[in-house]
């Protein structure tokens, strides 16, 4: 049978994809193997089901709230159109109920194993890797209750997964009708609406399989371990998700759900390779390389139309003036940003020399704009370096607000409460009125690091409206460097 070409270039991808990460990875010995996996973390089995555990409860509970979210905003439209027309209200609405009860029913009998998920494959098939060899986890205690509950989480995880999806293409469905059925009739400050959760759910399910992604270090060290011994190569080549795709020639034919085994016509590794060879007179792995080029050439290509395409504003071909907004669907952690700063200030007949040591929790609103709360604490170091002496000058309580102007500058906004005494004692603190407060507004320029720890600096220039009103006075402008980390 003929074969498409998308379907040919993941066939192609599958076929080289093994040949060119075997040369890069080392396979050991058959007799190091089983001392070798006996290496893998303790751990590796219970981080597995808490990971999955938790990450099903969450996607379980985003779907439900999508599913809510959309079917409310039915309920609007239904109410509103009901004012104007009852009988067109009752015709496009009625079955709703219906609708909603019948994927509900559906999602009751719903089978996994037909989402994708690169990472998520390989940690399944390692699983079934070590369920089938116990032996390798002598070490690990409670190994078969362990591997049954990650077993069991893993499965669970899959089948929801595979839920969210038939909830996202029911959901563009509804979607769908409802803008056949009322895109004519001013309703589309409501549809758009309901678009909007349609994507945002799309996105939140993108966002939790990205998550896989994010593994830690015993996770890592596991499936590296694992990649290393050819036992565990040869499973995952013949019992993998992906390889269930394509029948290898050796494994008895591909074993599909019902017994099938196979796609008939469908030609082996060996059918192509021998065929580009015969047409092309070119050597096998000579080809092998320039393919992998071109696919990352590819790759890239995409990965940018996609950039472009989110930058843009148009993350939704329906919705062109729609800005997406890329952290609605990250986690809180992920959403938060720690950052540090220092602001020295030279001496002067009230104070010492002292610097500023500021510490500040942002929160992205979006992925231009963030608000935050922070403190500092001043430190003195003396009048001059014959006179070098560090004491504690003051105390300031922070919020802030920077918002994109263009490409890396923001404005920068905040309030802040400042306790401008030296003290050695903190129930001098307790004092209100000797608190003085500042609001300031300026400039702040970000640029980006490449360091492991430190992701970015900040630079600042603010200025104090209320300097004035402070005795002793204070200078206007302030300047600040930051470190995000």
């Amino acid at each position: 049978m003929k074969v498409t070409k998308t379907f040919a270039l993941l066939f192609l991808l599958h076929c080289f994809s093994f040949s060119l990460e075997a040369q890069r990875t080392p396979v050991l010995p058959e007799d190091s193997t089983l001392t070798t996996i006996q290496q893998i973390p303790s751990k590796y089995l219970s981080l597995v089901s808490s990971k999955t555990a938790d990450l099903e409860s969450k996607l379980d509970k985003k779907t439900e709230k999508a599913v809510a979210a959309v079917a409310k905003q039915e309920m609007k439209l239904k109410n509103k159109l009901q004012k104007t027309d009852s009988l067109l209200a009752h015709s496009i609405f009625d079955d709703a109920a219906q609708t909603y009860k019948s994927i509900e029913e559906k999602l009751a009998t719903a089978t996994s194993g037909k989402v994708y998920i690169p990472f998520f494959d390989t940690l399944k098939t390692s699983l079934k890797f070590l369920e089938q060899n116990p032996s390798m986890l002598v070490k690990t205690k409670k190994a078969k209750e362990k591997l049954a509950a990650a077993m069991s989480k893993v499965k669970g995880l899959e089948k929801q997964f595979q839920k969210a999806e038939e909830i996202k293409k029911f959901l563009k469905e509804r979607k769908q009708y409802l803008k056949e059925q009322l895109s004519k009739l001013g309703f589309a400050k409501q549809l758009k609406k309901i678009n909007k959760q349609v994507y945002y759910f799309s996105q939140q399910i993108a966002e939790f399989k990205e998550i896989f992604k994010d593994s830690k270090k015993a996770e890592k060290k596991a499936i590296e371990l694992l990649s290393k011994t050819k036992l565990f190569q040869d499973f995952i080549r013949k019992n993998s998700m992906l390889a269930s795709f394509f029948p290898m020639p050796g494994d008895g034919g591909l074993r599909m759900p019902g017994g099938q085994t196979g796609f008939a016509g469908l030609q082996t590794r060996i059918d192509v390779l021998s065929f580009i060879q015969g047409q092309s007179g070119t050597n096998i792995p000579v080809f092998a390389s320039a393919l992998q080029k071109n696919i990352q050439s590819a790759q890239g290509i995409v990965n940018q139309l996609r950039s472009k395409l989110n930058s843009g504003g148009g993350g939704d071909l329906e919705m062109p003036d729609f800005k997406p907004n890329n952290q609605r669907t990250k986690s809180l952690r992920k959403r938060l940003e720690i950052s540090s700063n220092l602001q020295t200030q030279k001496s002067n007949f009230f104070f010492p020399t002292t610097t500023d040591f500021g510490f500040s929790i942002g929160y992205k609103l979006n992925d231009e704009n963030r608000i935050g709360l922070g403190s500092s604490i001043k430190i003195g170091w003396g009048k001059n370096i014959r006179q070098i002496k560090i004491s504690g000058e003051g105390l300031s309580l922070r919020s802030f607000i920077d918002i994109k102007i263009k490409n890396s500058f923001y404005a920068s906004g905040g309030f802040e409460y400042n306790y401008q005494q030296s003290f050695n004692d903190v129930r001098h603190l307790y004092n209100i009125s000797a608190w003085k407060h500042s609001g300031l507004i300026g400039l702040s320029k970000v640029v980006s690091l490449k360091g492991k720890f430190l992701k970015k600096t900040k630079i600042q220039l603010l200025y104090d409206f209320f300097y004035r009103e402070k005795l002793p006075l204070t200078e206007p402008v302030k300047f600040r460097i930051g470190y995000i980390f």
